[in-house]
């Protein structure tokens, strides 16, 4: 099941209208699988606290990735290993769903989970200053008003040779391999925006073979000066 993007971004925005403060600024990446997401976020988040920005919060700027797992986790009062399935892109079968509803005290469906994570994406990003890789973050966030989205694509036979290297697999499984990420990837942005729907398009697209992670990163930083984010 999807969630009514129409709904949930109506409710977003009367509770930004309640608060006196403003959401972000923020950053979220998406990456096709073998994009080195997670170096770029770490380099920019460097780059980003050197910056003397006039505009700039008192909080230093931090990525995050994993710790959206342990919050979601906290947040359902249930160990992280519970959970963790959904961050793998995984789902259980009905029968699955039956047998853990009726064999766990604290039983939680794959759509509170899901619901949670948004929750958890939502209140990180209201704190501002942050770069928020993966986790469907562009259709959760893409309502702020001081946000800005990147996407990391390359062609397949590049991200096959470096997923091939990092998994010690052959170029065919690597792309096999990516192809299938990929897909549940996109399966889990679905979730929150809905399949088909536009509305979570990115910002910027970047490839990862013809752009070095130093030119990424520069052209980021100086796209949110111009837009005012920094």
């Amino acid at each position: 099941m999807q969630i009514d993007l129409s709904k949930y971004l109506t409710e977003r925005y009367r509770e930004s209208q309640s608060r006196q403060d403003f959401d972000g600024p923020i950053v979220t990446i998406a990456r096709e699988f073998g994009c080195p997401a997670k170096k770029i976020a770490a380099e920019l988040v460097i780059k980003l606290n050197e910056l003397k920005s006039p505009v700039a919060k008192k909080m230093e700027w931090r990525w995050v990735s994993k710790e959206i797992l342990s919050e979601s986790a906290k947040e359902l009062e249930v160990d992280p290993k519970e959970i963790k399935y959904i961050f793998e892109y995984q789902k259980k079968s009905v029968f699955d769903e039956i047998l853990s509803s009726h064999s766990r005290k604290y039983y939680k469906s794959d759509r509170v989970i899901r619901k949670t994570i948004a929750k958890v994406i939502r209140n990180i990003a209201n704190e501002g200053n942050v770069v928020i890789v993966g986790r469907g973050g562009v259709a959760i966030t893409r309502d702020i008003e001081k946000s800005f989205h990147v996407q990391l694509e390359a062609p397949l036979e590049w991200r096959a040779m470096r997923v091939s290297e990092k998994f010690c697999m052959s170029i065919e499984e690597a792309k096999k391999y990516s192809c299938e990420i990929d897909k549940k990837r996109q399966e889990f942005r679905d979730f929150f925006h809905g399949k088909g729907s536009d509305y979570s398009s990115y910002d910027v697209k970047f490839n990862c073979m013809t752009f070095t992670i130093e030119e990424i990163i520069q052209a980021i930083i100086r796209m949110m000066q111009l837009r005012k984010l920094i």
